[in-house]
C-alpha cells in the first residue's frame, strides 16, 4: 500500500501535467518502430505497472533490443522529470506506468496489479490502488 508522501508525490506529478508531456516522447518514439507496433498488436509485449514494457510471450533478440532501447529511453526521461518535480524515480516511473496502461487501447496487454498479463477490453484497464 502506498505511503501519504507517495500518494502526494503521484498527485503533483500528475497535476503537473509534466508527466503526461513526459510519457508522450517515448511513446512516439516507440510508435514509429514497425518491429514494437507488430509485437504490441500480436500481444507479445505490454505496459507493465512500474512504467516499462515487459515481454508477455518469449523474444526474439530483435524485438528484445527494440525493447530494451525504449525501456532505456524511458528510464532516462523518469529520472529527469522524477529529479525536477523532487521525487523518485521509482515513483515518477509507477506514475507513468499508471497513465500508460490507463492509454492501451482494446486488444492490447498490460499488467494488473496481481502481475498477470491482462487484454484490455472495451472498459478500463484494473487499476493498481497507488494509481493516482
Amino acid at each position: 500500500m502506498a505511503t501519504l508522501s507517495m500518494r502526494k508525490s503521484f498527485a503533483a506529478l500528475a497535476a503537473t501535467g509534466l508527466l503526461l508531456s513526459a510519457i508522450a516522447v517515448p511513446a512516439t518514439a516507440q510508435n514509429r518502430d514497425p518491429a514494437y507496433a507488430a509485437a504490441r498488436a500480436a500481444g507479445q509485449v505490454g505496459e507493465k505497472m512500474d512504467g516499462y514494457l515487459g515481454y508477455v510471450t518469449p523474444a526474439a533478440p530483435a524485438l528484445r533490443a527494440v525493447v530494451e532501447d525504449i525501456n532505456i529511453k524511458r528510464k532516462a526521461l523518469y529520472a529527469e522529470k522524477a529529479q525536477a518535480n523532487k521525487a523518485t524515480v521509482e515513483e515518477y516511473a509507477l506514475t507513468s506506468g499508471c497513465l500508460l496502461i490507463a492509454q492501451t487501447k482494446p486488444g492490447e496487454k498490460y499488467q494488473a496489479p496481481d502481475g498477470s498479463w491482462q487484454t484490455r477490453g472495451n472498459g478500463p484497464p484494473l487499476r493498481d490502488s497507488r494509481c493516482p
